[in-house]
């Protein structure tokens, strides 16, 4: 039974129809006609007619009421109408009034004059039937209506909006929307402090009827949503393409993407795919805080890389994939577990502490002088790779900076005062790290390093037997101890950077690794470069070389490895 909603085209087609005595009717719902007639964008332009059977989306001014109609030509007619609200409560109710089946012509049979026709069909206010405020998903569903003109009424008083509108005369055979199970709850079933465990009973529409049906889950921080529209509304509200129609003009249903409306594409959603154990998942482009993912037909999922002790609210829809039509779960939140408590380790002062960190860890170090002190001096020796270091004082942040090999850096004392250090790994892997605080800025045991702590070879000085090598020292007067290694032609950059733990020092080595020891320095720090040759080599062999600069407490801090090879004739 086709539904129509327009007025004008309601108008036109009565007055169309052969004008008699006889009741006249609008032509039963033809479902080939139907189908041709959604598919023609022109039929449904700019009307206000409702098709029967078919999923609408539209526009709300604020304070601008709307109107859409269909009709209903027999009695006892089963009628189920569906509004969704999608990012604003909507005032809406829906009435029914009769059709005009007989002319007066005043008794004349005469058919009536074009303007009292058009009153008789606009200006009764007709029998309302279902009124609702609010923003959740609302249902009109009667199993026998009365034939009549159908009236819908919508009305946004809190801002411009967007919605949409379902109707059919057909309810228990369409059934578009997934049908939720006899307990629609989400269950959080584990908890952890960066992850959320989530799982739900299946929908009836896919266990019982087999119709295909994916699971989206929606994570947010603000709120449960009622409806996946208002998902979509919230994800689009920044969208440059998002542009409203102008005030007293509509626009077909059936155009939805030039209006940030998502169109039918049988479940396909905008957004990046990616695998998980689950199998295919899709995930819309998150906003902000909100996130988007589809799951399939799966119905226990994790969610991860949450903040520790931070409530989420969790939303589940069922989204039949042939319609596009979706159903709300009954939404839940939980709070993430808090952060574990970091243990805090007391430096000495002068002391070295060697600190390890797990990947993307962080621990916390404490400081606090038993004496008065103008001056407070962190030195910090990054084994590996580059760690994040901040320094509070009295909770006051003093320093914040990325510390890689050796750096030192001097604060400004207070009498009192407690130094809260927090080091953060790198992403890449383990870091380890020593750190000397000192109140006595005499005390230096980490060596000075120059910039450039690369070991240069000479390959015209290169023999069968030999290499001769160079690098750059200071303006300080420093032990330097350069070791060598045999390895296999077939080592490489990428083994030589795995062994590049910079605190390990020369008493890991094996002594017959050992080439020589020797001081030296420069005040002019354009001529603190010192070379050496090392002999004794096998020819057209491979030989890791290491150096090591000791500082005067003990504490050694290496080079950057170098690779060099024997001539294999000379």
């Amino acid at each position: 039974m086709l539904l129509l909603r327009c007025p004008l085209l309601l108008l036109l087609l009565l007055l169309l129809l052969p004008l008699d005595s006889r009741p006249q009717k609008l032509p039963t719902r033809d479902e080939e006609l139907f189908q041709m007639q959604i598919r023609d964008k022109a039929f449904f332009h700019d009307s206000s007619v409702i098709p029967d059977g078919a999923e609408i989306s539209s526009y709300l001014f604020r304070d601008t009421p709307k109107r859409y109609f269909f009709v209903v030509e027999e009695d006892n007619t089963p009628l189920a109408v569906t509004v969704t609200p999608c990012d604003a409560p909507l005032e809406w109710k829906l009435s029914v009034q009769e059709l005009p089946e007989e002319a007066s012509g005043e008794g004349s049979g005469d058919p009536e004059p074009l303007e009292q026709q058009k009153q008789q069909i606009t200006s009764e206010e007709g029998t309302e039937l279902f009124s609702y405020k609010g923003n959740d998903v609302e249902y009109f569903v009667s199993s026998s209506s009365p034939s009549g003109l159908y009236q819908l009424d919508l009305l946004s008083t809190e801002k411009d909006t967007h919605f949409k509108v379902y109707a059919t005369t057909t309810p228990e055979s369409d059934q578009p929307y997934p049908e939720l199970p006899y307990d629609p709850r989400i269950d959080v079933t584990s908890l952890g402090r960066t992850t959320v465990t989530l799982a739900w009973k299946p929908s009836p529409t896919a266990s019982l009827l087999r119709q295909p049906i994916q699971y989206c889950i929606v994570i947010n921080k603000e709120h449960n949503f009622k409806s996946l529209c208002a998902v979509e509304a919230k994800l689009s509200s920044d969208d440059a393409f998002m542009m409203a129609p102008k005030p007293g003009l509509d626009f077909s249903p059936f155009d939805f993407a030039h209006f940030g409306f998502p169109a039918d594409n049988s479940g396909k959603e905008r957004g990046f795919l990616k695998s998980s154990k689950f199998g295919r998942q899709t995930s819309s482009k998150p906003r902000g805080d909100l996130h988007r993912v589809c799951i399939g037909n799966k119905n226990i999922f994790t969610v991860s890389d949450l903040k520790p002790d931070t409530q989420y609210y969790f939303d589940m829809f069922a989204v039949n994939t042939n319609t596009n039509m979706s159903t709300a779960y009954v939404g839940t939140f939980a709070r993430t577990k808090e952060e574990a408590k970091q243990k805090t380790v007391d430096l000495k002062d002068g002391k070295v502490t060697d600190v390890f960190i797990k990947r993307k860890g962080v621990k916390f170090l404490r400081f606090a002088p038993v004496s008065s002190h103008q001056k407070v001096t962190f030195s910090i020796h990054s084994c590996l790779d580059a760690v994040q270091i901040q320094v509070r004082r009295d909770g006051k942040l003093l320093l914040s900076q990325s510390v890689e090999g050796v750096r030192q850096f001097q604060l400004r004392g207070k009498a009192k005062a407690k130094y809260l250090i927090r080091l953060k790994g790198s992403k890449k892997g383990a870091s380890m790290l020593k750190i000397l605080a000192t109140t006595r800025p005499n005390k230096q045991s980490f060596p000075s390093l120059p910039e450039d702590t690369r070991i240069k070879a000479f390959d015209k000085l290169r023999t069968c037997s030999s290499v001769t090598v160079a690098w750059l020292g200071t303006q300080e007067r420093n032990k330097f101890c350069i070791y060598k290694r045999e390895v296999d032609d077939n080592y490489n950059e990428e083994q030589k950077k795995r062994e590049q733990n910079q605190c390990l020092g020369p008493d890991t080595r094996k002594k017959s690794e050992k080439v020589l020891c020797k001081y030296f320095h420069s005040q002019n720090i354009q001529k603190a470069v010192t070379t050496e040759t090392i002999r004794g080599l096998q020819p057209g062999k491979s030989y890791l070389l290491d150096v090591y600069v000791i500082g005067h407490g003990g504490h050694s801090v290496k080079y950057q490895s170098k690779l060099v090879k024997t001539r294999k004739f000379c």
